[in-house]
């Protein structure tokens, strides 16, 4: 049967299309007719039972017809033309056998085979209904070209179909729970607070057992009333909403289902084309077999968008109503229902008629579907449409100058395509409660010193990670943007001086070390101290605690610029450091934030930890992106950092900064600039490191101290510190002077170097180095009154005339000897020149044997001088 078949095909193929030329007639279709004499097809042989390649369509036609076929009498023609070829299938009468009958009756069925594989394949002639009708050419067959394009048309919509199934396939359903909108950046506190959620963020999330039933009905009543029913698409309903919208030229009813908009909010984007619809339609669907109806309506109504920048039903009661869902009436829950297809037009703000309209319109869909009765339903509707504006919750935070650091930062650490991807979770190491009390505390200080100071500053670290646990950039974020802890540069004071002192300490220099408190000029640099007065022979240590300029300037000639520069970067100084001598007093810019975390240095026993805001960034798959690894830098040896903190404990005992005093063991140091225009404390415990700075952001002086800034830093250190155990500083080493240095020291050799006169005790040295121009007339005038004043105390008070006298009195006694002369103002020119000639005449007189005095013997002259007394 299969050798059969096989040679049916083989010769099938080399025969002509059927319907190559028009029959005749029916007789000659199967009898005579040239076209289907050339219309072969194999037959079976009588005889041997195998394929007769010379078997004609008549013969089969005989086969298959034999009763047509007996009438039939062949013309002349064809005889000839049938001569050359096997001879005719004998007729019924002649088939007496069983196995020619068997033979007929196989060749029938193949014949039968034949005929329709000609039909399908196009390439025999074929006998369809009526045998001797011909066939009807497939090109104008109607029925063949609607089949064909009916089939087409099914082939092609499965291979779409599957071709969305797998473009589709890489997103999952459990993305719809940890799914944010592109752009967006959450910035969480160290528990995990959020601070902040910047661009079109959901800024209050619910549980679905959190959102009323009747809100979550209203939804499903207007948007998908069989949302419980169909697996994700509801074709249903689709046609119901074609028919109503078209009915009411209005868009009164979505088409959409709560499923097909989740995974539009999701996972696609607002394009309008049929790829998109179908994608949608498929990605409902997953979302249908992956997630549960709760999960879904949840996921919906977080991030549906209603309007005024507000995205979910918490977000949106609170902006429309002030209220938080639990608090909403039913006509106000219709109203939020109400605005998903066109947020603005159905905006209660923008057309409260609009809104009321389709608010009733929710509510007769509620009681449609019996979700609510009548009687609720008139309530609702009745009740007038009232809104009370309130802003989206978390745009303004307490913490802003910290969070917009952070955004800051952020793009250092994360690629710009990410952050335009939004979606993104940045874990901070902020503490939000003493972010709170430190702005409490900066405020408080600038409103209680208004006069002094308009501004402050505040920053703390956590020593052993470098974490910023609070950040205030300012007294009003909303007034003055610009951050006072990372961009104001200004000029430190005092408190770069343990920089210097900790790099001559670790270069091997005793603390107990003398140095000569004095004026003294190097290179034409002649520094002051603070009120100007000089202490003779101090040490280091006592010249820290009482911040003694002078000595500052000679341990920087001593140790060199390039150690203390080093130094200072390794401690986290990014600011441009010149070699000047005025750095040793602080005479550079750096912002709070740089100068606190260098302290952080000697709180952590020597080892730098690089300040850090952002502890890992994660993105909205929940995969880490970016994660602080720590990166500690060694500084100084534990012995010579003990050394500095021992000094600096002894600045807050009993030195400039004793206001900073907690009732633990404190170590810091204050800073002060040029008439007060910066004050600063930075100090820290062991595990807490803070810096204050006050100030004017017009560099006005302020007329105040450093002790403020101190007495501001122990308010918060107070509260900070309250529940970390009191801890010792370690204790200093007993050796101090020969101690084997950790690095080697660059002494500077100056230009030229020479002391100045010491003044006298408790006296004022005028400070010629200073250029200020307007203390110019107040020291001329100072020098006029000093030269001008004589012993008269009273002299302050009398007339301009009298001191004219007095001053012409004085003059005249240096030159007179008399006596009487109490009226010498009053005579006249004659008579005082008379009398001056007489007393010279006197004074020659009374002086005997004088002229040889310089000639007479040693003996005589003290005889003579004897009898004269």
């Amino acid at each position: 049967m299969l050798n059969l078949f096989a040679r049916l095909k083989e010769l099938s193929a080399k025969l002509p299309l059927a319907g190559a030329a028009k029959p005749r007639d029916d007789r000659q279709q199967l009898a005579g007719s040239n076209d289907f004499e050339h219309s072969r097809v194999p037959a079976i042989d009588p005889d041997s039972g195998s394929l007769g390649v010379n078997n004609t369509a008549r013969e089969i036609a005989n086969n298959l017809y034999p009763a047509k076929a007996a009438t039939h009498s062949p013309t002349a023609d064809e005889d000839k033309a049938n001569s050359s070829m096997a001879p005719s299938p004998p007729t019924d009468r002649a088939v007496k056998s069983p196995a020619q009958r068997k033979a007929k009756q196989l060749a029938t069925a193949v014949g039968k085979t034949a005929t329709t594989i000609g039909t399908t394949v196009g390439r025999v002639g074929t006998v369809v209904a009526k045998p001797f009708k011909g066939p009807k050419p497939l090109h104008k067959n109607r029925l063949f070209w609607a089949g064909s394009t009916l089939g087409v048309g099914m082939l092609a919509l499965g291979g779409a179909w599957l071709f969305v199934d797998r473009s589709v396939s890489q997103y999952a359903p459990a993305d719809a729970l940890s799914y944010v909108r592109p752009g967006t950046i959450t910035i969480k506190g160290l528990d995990g607070s959020i601070l902040l959620q910047t661009g079109n963020a959901t800024r209050e999330t619910l549980k679905i057992w959190q959102i009323p039933d009747k809100l979550k009905k209203a939804f499903v009543a207007i948007e998908d009333r069989r949302f419980y029913e169909h697996d994700g698409v509801d074709y249903k309903g689709v046609t119901r909403a074609l028919v109503q919208n078209v009915t009411s030229k209005n868009l009164v009813e979505g088409a959409s289902s709560i499923n097909q908009q989740l995974a539009r909010m999701v996972y696609l984007n607002q394009e309008r084309s049929f790829w998109r619809k179908l994608r949608e339609v498929r990605l409902a669907q997953r979302l249908t077999d992956g997630l549960t109806k709760d999960q879904i309506l949840e996921r919906y109504l977080n991030l549906v968008y209603l309007g005024e920048g507000t995205y979910g039903v918490a977000d949106s009661a609170w902006v429309y109503f002030s209220k938080t869902v639990d608090q909403l009436t039913l006509a106000e829950m219709a109203t939020l229902a109400a605005m998903p297809p066109a947020p603005n037009k159905y905006s209660p703000f923008v057309n409260p008629n609009f809104a009321k309209q389709r608010r009733n319109l929710v509510i007769d869909r509620m009681l449609e579907a019996k979700f609510i009765t009548a009687a609720e339903a008139k309530a609702a509707k009745a009740e007038p449409l009232k809104t009370k504006r309130s802003p989206i919750k978390r745009e303004l935070q307490e913490a802003r100058y910290f969070t917009k650091y952070i955004e800051q930062e952020l793009p250092k650490y994360i690629s710009a395509k990410a952050i335009k991807a939004g979606g993104l979770t940045v874990e901070t190491t902020l503490n939000p409660e003493w972010q709170n009390k430190a702005e409490e505390i900066v405020n408080s200080t600038v409103r209680n010193n208004r006069g002094s100071f308009g501004q402050a500053a505040m920053v703390s670290i956590d020593p052993r990670t470098g974490g910023i646990r609070s950040m205030v950039g300012g007294t009003d974020f909303e007034t003055h943007q610009f951050n006072r802890v990372t961009q104001a540069k200004r000029q430190p004071g005092s408190t770069f001086k343990p920089i210097v002192y900790a790099t001559a300490i670790a270069g091997g220099i005793s603390p107990n070390k003398s140095y000569l408190d004095a004026p003294f000029d190097v290179d034409g640099y002649k520094p002051k101290n603070a009120g100007k007065k000089f202490r003779g022979y101090i040490t280091m240590h006592d010249a820290l605690i009482n911040s003694i300029n002078i000595i500052a300037i000679k341990i920087l000639l001593d140790t060199g610029w390039e150690p203390v520069i080093d130094n200072a970067k390794k401690m986290g100084i990014e600011s441009k450091l010149e070699p000047f001598y005025s750095l040793a007093l602080g005479g550079l810019e750096v912002n709070l934030l740089e100068i606190t975390g260098a302290y952080s240095t000697f709180a952590a026993r020597g080892i730098h930890n690089p300040v850090h805001g952002i502890t890992r960034v994660i993105n909205q798959k929940g995969e880490v992106i970016y994660y602080n690894k720590p990166q500690p830098t060694k500084v100084f040896e534990p012995d010579t950092n003990a050394i500095m903190t021992w000094m600096m404990r002894g600045v807050v005992n009993e030195g400039t900064a004793t206001s900073a005093q907690i009732g633990r063991p404190v170590a810091g140091k204050t800073g002060t600039t040029d008439k007060e225009r910066d004050l600063w404390f930075i100090g820290f415990v062991p595990q807490l490191v803070t810096g204050v700075w006050l100030g004017n952001d017009n560099n006005r002086p302020t007329g105040n101290a450093s002790s403020t800034a101190a007495y501001a830093w122990s308010r918060f250190m107070k509260v900070a510190v309250k529940d970390f155990p009191s801890q010792d500083f370690p204790a200093r080493p007993d050796n101090l002077s020969r101690r084997k240095p950790e690095l080697k020291l660059d002494p500077i050799k100056p230009r030229y170097r020479r002391d100045l006169p010491m003044p006298k005790d408790g006296e004022r040295v005028d400070d010629d180095n200073r250029t200020n121009s307007e203390d110019r007339p107040r020291r001329r005038r100072r020098r006029f009154e000093e030269t001008t004043t004589t012993n008269n105390s009273s002299s302050s008070q009398e007339s301009p005339r009298r001191r004219r006298r007095r001053l012409a009195e004085a003059s005249t006694s240096n030159n007179t000897t008399t006596t009487n002369t109490s009226n010498s103002s009053e005579e006249s020119p004659r008579r005082r020149r008379r009398r001056s000639a007489e007393a010279s005449t006197s004074n020659n007189t009374t002086t005997t044997n004088t002229s040889n005095s310089s000639e007479e013997s040693p003996r005589r002259r003290r005889r003579r001088r004897s009898s004269e007394q």
